[in-house]
């Protein structure tokens, strides 16, 4: 199979000939949209793991929990953080070796168990939030703040776009 397709006159475009400007700048967009994310995430990986012994997922789990003191499902830390059950099951396993988190029988459905935060779960993820986001403001600090302002509300009308 090739990549050439005839257009509407019959003429035979490649794949290339296919790709106008604005491909090429999406592209260039999401590739350093990509990169910008990587470089962030890598860094915060590293300090989680240096300053306080802990995996940015199992991070994220906890910050998923505190937003929702009532619990979570596992079914839904799943879908929230974008990852398998098997995922969520093997972070909360060790997260509750550790006595940050608990499960619960699910009110609502016997068979089901949501997932909390304990009282040493709240404290410690409240003790890295703050560090955490003292290093997002470092990593960030030379954009100003009128930049920043500009691409949330872009990236805010991206998100629109895509949903």
């Amino acid at each position: 199979m090739d990549d050439t397709t005839p257009d509407n006159d019959g003429a035979v475009l490649d794949l290339a000939s296919r790709l106008t400007q604005d491909h090429h700048q999406s592209l260039k967009l999401w590739l350093r949209m990509l990169s910008c994310t990587v470089r962030i995430e890598n860094e915060i990986r590293s300090r989680l793991r240096t300053t306080f012994d802990i995996t940015l997922p199992r991070f994220d789990l906890m910050a998923q929990l505190e937003r929702h003191p009532d619990g979570l499902r596992m079914g839904e830390l799943s879908k929230r953080m974008m990852v398998t059950g098997g995922n969520i099951t093997g972070i909360t396993d060790q997260l509750e070796q550790e006595a940050l988190v608990v499960r619960v029988p699910d009110p609502k459905d016997r068979r089901a168990y949501s997932v909390k935060l304990t009282q040493e779960g709240h404290i410690a993820f409240a003790r890295m939030a703050v560090v955490h986001e003292e290093w997002i403001a470092d990593l960030l600090k030379d954009i100003s703040p009128d930049d920043k302002g500009q691409l949330i509300a872009l990236l805010s009308q991206m998100k629109q776009h895509l949903q």
